[in-house]
């Protein structure tokens, strides 16, 4: 047999055969991704240009627009609308005609290829040794995770330039040959995003001297060939606003995840907060410029760039929401010993950069600070903190493998149409579960909106007329307690604070905790909960669509108090203080009381003790009790949410069999040791 394998026929055609299956599967899996990114690209451009023109690139069209700032002979920085820096307004000016026509499809695409090329750019920087198979499926996966973070949709919907720094800064370090290229390519993204200029340093000591002195001399010529072109607004923009500062927004603002602006919301002000940001941007530009440099002498120059992006992020007076492309890409170092450790950091930088913020934690004060400045951290994390391995730790290439679930019995050894559905053994890719999440989110949000219409306000007669529909099947059962209940809790001002915050606060924070602890602890019932969890979810979607329905709150004449968003004017469209983020009537069935469900019947059945058991079952008890007293659902929508879960419940079981349960049965042998008999398994 090893002669035929070494020397015969039957092995080379056995190895031929396994690599041409597999090259099949990667070409199929690389084609399957390009796919994804194609898609994400039309999404992204399809939201562009399907909205309202007053509403979409609102930042070019107030410079280039009938009446942009780039067409008032006087200052740029009259307005405060204009944020560039007098060179960016020295290039764009003469554009500005050409731009009025290109505001929409045009500009649009052009953003959508340069955030191509960046991906593009992106993948082939990768630190080395790359796999074939990485280096394949590094572009397309850059470019749907640049499609899908914030700053480039922001970019995207407001018009915004800031995608070009970082592409100049990515092709001057690894696109062009020679010092002198990539010095000229770095100093102009300096001279349209002054913070680049922290790149210099980088260079210098990292050998590229040469290219360091370029970087500062073309900055320095740009800026004073802008200067001697337009002295007024040069000045007020590098004195009078120091470089930016109070340009596009107040410094306080949620949006400037900088030092400054976290120092500000803290209440800081005056002398103290100046001298404090100095200090503390001086200390993150020295520390995080050092682990920079040490990074790109370990041959991940890609992480160094991203390191002292994300330190432009902490020290720049403002750094709006879509500069922040430098966190992303601070996803390509490499965290953990173990394999089960090695997505934590990318899955953590990813969701930050992907989801706002208040999806993220709990409405609670004291975590206010937190949730304000969660980019701003992320981005300090990586400068500061986050222990990236080196190349030449052991770990780097080889981590500690993990060790998965054992086998389980199953009632089927596959599964009938789905059998992949039936390897439930292995802990999934996080990152295709993160991908999966949040595509799905997306449709939830879209079906949501799209069941009235497209718009909040949009089936509004008839959501209404099945709220009376609704409340007539209660009065007839006698469980019309909804106003009561209401007006109970609204009397007794701790009750009500308590309903109010518990409502606001664990609908998203509790559900993907119990998915993060069985992912990390669990993995088989990991993928059996987040399945049920999906089913009823995707139940739920189809109850939205067909059946909108206005809670007790939207019911006019009812006379239930809505407690959490409080007095509701119906003569606006947009009925007061109500989000324009979600369609209002979609109430049947509760998603809130659902996934509260789920959360409790998973805790109470895979919880170790009692305790915990109770504790898990305490929570749609509370749910139910808050959807009800805020006026929020009515008591038949929680039976509609225990309905779907129950129906994702049974579609997991029809599926892919019972839960996991492993059983050790001891078999007397020579040994005299226990064997573990596991019974049929999944394949």
């Amino acid at each position: 047999m090893a002669n035929v394998e070494h020397g015969g026929r039957a092995g080379n055609a056995f190895g031929a055969g396994a690599a041409e299956t597999a090259k099949a599967r990667l070409k199929a899996v690389r084609i399957g991704l390009w796919v994804i990114a194609a898609v994400l690209a039309v999404r992204q451009l399809t939201v562009v240009l399907s909205t309202p023109k007053g509403e979409r690139l609102t930042d070019l069209e107030t410079w280039v627009g009938e009446n942009g700032v780039l067409h008032v002979k006087g200052s740029l920085y009259d307005s405060s609308q204009f944020t560039g820096t007098p060179f960016g307004g020295l290039v764009l000016k003469p554009l500005t005609r050409s731009a009025e026509q290109a505001l929409g499809w045009g500009w649009t695409f052009g953003t959508l290829l340069l955030v191509v090329a960046l991906g593009l750019v992106v993948a082939r920087a990768l630190p080395k040794p790359v796999t074939r198979r990485a280096s394949l499926l590094a572009a397309p996966v850059a470019i749907s995770l640049l499609m899908l973070s914030l700053p480039v949709r922001n970019t995207l919907y407001l018009g915004q330039t800031s995608i070009i720094p970082v592409l100049l800064v990515l092709l001057g370090c690894f696109a062009v040959r020679g010092q002198r290229a990539s010095g000229v390519l770095i100093g102009l993204a300096a001279a349209l995003q002054p913070t680049v200029l922290l790149f210099a340093p980088l260079l210098w000591f990292t050998g590229r001297k040469h290219a360091a002195a370029t970087t500062g001399a073309t900055f320095g010529a740009l800026t004073a060939l802008a200067w001697a072109a337009m002295p007024h607004d040069s000045y007020t923009y590098w004195v009078h606003h120091l470089a930016g500062v109070g340009l596009g927004g107040k410094a306080d603002d949620l949006g400037n995840q900088s030092l400054h602006g976290a120092l500000l919301r803290l209440g800081l002000e005056g002398p103290l907060e100046i001298a404090l940001f100095l200090l503390l941007g001086a200390a993150v530009a020295f520390l995080g410029l050092r682990r920079a440099v040490r990074y790109a002498r370990d041959g991940q120059l890609l992480l160094a760039v991203a390191i002292t992006g994300c330190v432009a992020v902490a020290v720049s007076p403002t750094t709006w929401q879509h500069q922040l492309l430098w966190v992303l890409l601070a996803v390509v170092g490499r965290v953990g010993k173990k394999t089960s450790d090695r997505y934590m950091w990318p899955v953590a930088v990813i969701l930050v950069i992907t989801l706002p913020a208040k999806m993220m934690l709990p409405n609670i004060g004291v975590l206010h600070p937190l949730r304000d400045n969660v980019v701003l951290i992320a981005a300090l994390a990586a400068a500061l903190a986050v222990p990236f391995l080196s190349r030449t730790s052991e770990y780097y290439r080889r981590p500690i493998p993990t060790e998965y679930s054992p086998a389980v019995p199953t009632r089927w050894s596959r599964v009938p149409l789905l059998p992949f559905l039936g390897r439930v053994l292995s802990r999934p890719n996080l990152l295709l579960e993160l991908l999966l999440i949040r595509v799905g989110y997306s449709a939830y949000q879209q079906v949501r909106l799209a069941a009235t219409g497209g718009t909040n306000t949009g089936g509004r007669v008839t959501a209404e007329q099945h709220g009376d529909q609704i409340l007539s099947i209660e009065r007839f059962l006698h469980i019309d307690l909804e106003r009561w209940v209401n007006h109970a809790v609204v009397k007794v001002d701790w009750l009500r604070s308590f309903f109010d915050f518990y409502y606001t606060s664990f609908h998203f924070v509790v559900p993907l905790t119990v998915l993060g602890l069985l992912y990390a602890r669990r993995p088989a019932d990991y993928r059996w909960a987040r399945s049920a969890l999906g089913f009823a979810t995707l139940f739920a979607l189809v109850g939205f669509w067909l059946y909108p329905l206005a809670p007790p709150r939207l019911m006019p004449g009812f006379g239930v108090i809505d407690t959490v968003h409080g007095v509701q004017d119906f003569s606006k469209p947009d009925y007061g203080t109500l989000t324009a983020l979600t369609n209002q009537y979609a109430a049947m069935p509760s998603l809130h009381f659902g996934w509260s469900l789920w959360c409790g019947l998973v805790i109470a059945i895979l919880a170790p003790k009692w305790w915990m058991k109770a504790l898990g079952l305490l929570h749609p008890f509370f749910t139910a009790s808050a959807i009800v007293a805020t006026g929020n659902h009515w008591i038949l929508d929680a039976v509609g949410g225990a309905v779907v879960v129950g129906a994702g419940f049974g579609l997991t079981y029809l599926l892919q069999g019972p839960r996991p349960r492993t059983l050790m049965k001891p078999v007397e042998v020579s040994t005299k040791e226990p064997v573990p008999v596991t019974g049929r398994t999944r394949s």
